[in-house]
C-alpha cells in the first residue's frame, strides 16, 4: 500500500476537524476507514539503481524518499500518518517522530551540534530529564541557564538552540513565547508544548522554529504508548530524519497507529480535563491545607499545588487518583516532582526554579470532578489532623459550576508563575 503524502494541503480546517482527519485524507480513496498498520521492517525492490539514487537523496537532504518505503529506519507509512497529522495540528511544514520525548530532544541537540553549534541557552524549569541532559552535557552540549530577560545577552556565536517549556513542568510557569522568540534572533527556539498541546497554543505561530512533545502524554492520551515528536519546518525535519536514521531512535509503527488514534480525541480530552482541572484548582485554592496553587492562565489539565505538611502523606493516601509519574492520560495521576520527575536536578537548581519539596503535580483526567475532589479531600485529611486545620466543604454533587482559568481563586494564591 502506498505511503500517504506526508504534506497534504487541504483547505483550512478547524482544529477539531484536523484532529480527526489529518493523516487520513487518502483512506477513503483506498477503500479504507481505519488507518492500516504497516509492521514491515524492510521493503522489496527489484531496481537497485533506483534504490541507490533514493538513498543518496536522503543522505543529502534527509527528505522523505519518493515512492515505496525503503527500510524501517528511514521511515514507516503508519508513523508518517501521525507525523502528517501532528504537523497539521501544530501549523508546521513537517514533524518527525521518535521513540520517546528524550530521543526527540537528543536528536535536536545532535543536529545542531553536528554544525558546530553546541551551545544551548535554556530557561528553567524544564522537565527534569531535559534539564539533566543539558546540564550533564551527555551529547556534547554546553548550556547557559538564564531567565527570559537574559536570553539575548546569553547568545554566543556557537549558540545553536534556545530551549523553553511553557507551561513549564512542574510549576506551570508561563512565558511570552513571542517575546522569547524575538530575543532569540536567528537562533532557533525550541518550545516544549507537551503540557499545552496544540489545543491550547501553537508555539510555531508565536515564532518557535521547533515544537517538542513528549507524545507519551496528551497526544497518546491513554498511558499505553511512549513516543516523542518535533514539529518544525521541512529543512530542519530533514536533519532530524538523518539523525534518527543514524542513531536508530525510531518510533514503532504500532505506537504511530496509537498516536494517530489518540489525536482524534485530543481536543475533546484536553477541553474536558481542563474544565475539571479549573474547578479542582478553585477548590484547592480555598482549602486551608493547601499553601499555594499554580494553575496557568492558558488553562489546561495540569495543576501544581503546595501543601502545609508532608506531601508524601498525600501521595500515600489517594485511592481513586493514581500515584505515578507521567501525565496526560484519561485517568488522573499525582506525583511528587522533587522525588521523581525532577530528582535528577540538583536540589539547589530545583528550588531555584520553584520546584519546592512541598510541591505536588496533578494531571487531571476524565473522571467526575466530585469523585476526584472526594479523593483529594481524603488524601489531604492527614494534613488537617496534623495542623489542626478545618476542611474545605465542596459544593453539593451536581452544583459545581466550572470556572474559566483566569478566574480561578485568589490571584495572590492561584498563580500562573512566570519564569524564576
Amino acid at each position: 500500500m502506498d505511503a500517504p503524502n506526508p504534506h497534504p494541503a487541504p483547505a483550512p480546517r478547524a482544529l477539531a476537524t484536523e484532529a480527526v482527519h489529518a493523516g487520513r485524507d487518502d483512506l477513503a480513496r483506498q477503500g479504507l476507514h481505519a488507518a492500516p498498520i504497516d509492521l514491515s521492517t524492510t521493503y522489496p525492490s527489484y531496481d537497485s539503481r533506483a534504490e541507490a539514487a533514493r538513498v543518496d537523496a536522503f543522505a543529502a537532504t534527509g527528505a522523505e524518499p519518493d515512492g515505496p518505503p525503503v527500510y524501517g529506519r528511514l521511515g514507516n507509512p503508519t508513523v508518517a500518518r501521525f507525523e502528517t497529522a501532528l504537523a497539521r495540528l501544530e501549523g508546521t511544514e513537517s514533524a518527525v517522530a521518535f521513540a520517546s520525548g528524550m530521543a526527540a530532544l537528543t536528536a535536536v541537540l545532535l543536529a545542531r551540534g553536528a554544525l558546530g553549534l553546541r551551545h544551548v541557552v535554556a530557561v528553567r524549569p524544564l522537565y527534569g530529564c531535559s534539564d539533566h541532559l543539558l546540564t550533564a552535557g551527555l551529547v556534547g552540549s554546553e548550556v547557559t541557564w538564564t531567565d527570559p530577560a537574559g536570553i539575548a545577552d546569553a547568545l554566543r556565536p556557537d549558540t545553536g538552540l534556545v530551549v523553553v517549556e511553557s507551561p513549564a513542568n512542574p510549576t506551570l510557569a508561563e512565558l511570552d513565547l513571542r517575546a522569547v522568540a524575538h530575543a532569540c534572533g536567528s537562533v532557533p527556539l525550541l518550545a516544549d508544548n507537551t503540557f499545552a498541546t496544540p489545543v491550547l497554543q501553537r508555539p510555531a505561530e508565536q515564532g518557535a522554529r521547533l515544537v517538542l512533545h513528549s507524545a507519551t502524554k496528551y497526544l497518546g492520551g491513554h498511558g499505553d504508548v511512549m513516543a516523542g515528536v518535533v514539529a518544525c519546518d521541512e529543512e530542519f525535519a530533514g536533519r532530524l530524519r538523518q539523525v534518527r536514521f543514524a542513531t536508530g531512535g525510531v518510533l514503532h509503527p504500532l505506537a504511530g497507529y496509537l498516536l494517530l488514534r489518540g489525536l482524534a480525541t485530543l481536543p475533546v480530552r484536553v477541553r474536558a480535563a481542563s474544565a475539571t482541572a479549573a474547578e479542582l484548582a478553585r477548590r484547592l485554592t480555598a482549602d486551608p491545607r493547601v499553601a499555594r496553587v499554580h494553575y496557568p492562565r492558558i488553562g489546561g489539565a495540569m495543576i501544581a499545588f503546595e501543601v502545609h505538611g508532608d506531601p508524601h502523606e498525600v501521595i500515600a493516601a489517594v485511592r481513586l487518583i493514581t500515584p505515578a509519574v507521567s501525565l496526560g492520560s484519561v485517568d488522573t495521576l499525582i506525583q511528587h516532582p522533587a522525588s521523581i520527575s525532577h530528582r535528577v536536578v540538583t536540589e539547589e537548581d530545583r528550588r531555584g526554579s520553584g520546584v519546592r519539596d512541598s510541591l505536588l503535580r496533578l494531571s487531571v483526567g476524565l473522571e467526575d470532578v466530585d469523585d476526584l475532589w472526594a479523593d483529594l479531600d481524603g488524601a489531604l485529611a492527614p494534613l488537617r489532623r496534623g495542623a489542626g486545620l478545618r476542611s474545605y466543604a465542596a459544593p453539593p454533587r451536581g452544583a459545581t459550576s466550572h470556572t474559566e482559568p483566569s478566574a480561578v481563586g485568589d490571584p495572590a494564591t492561584t498563580t500562573a508563575l512566570r519564569s524564576s
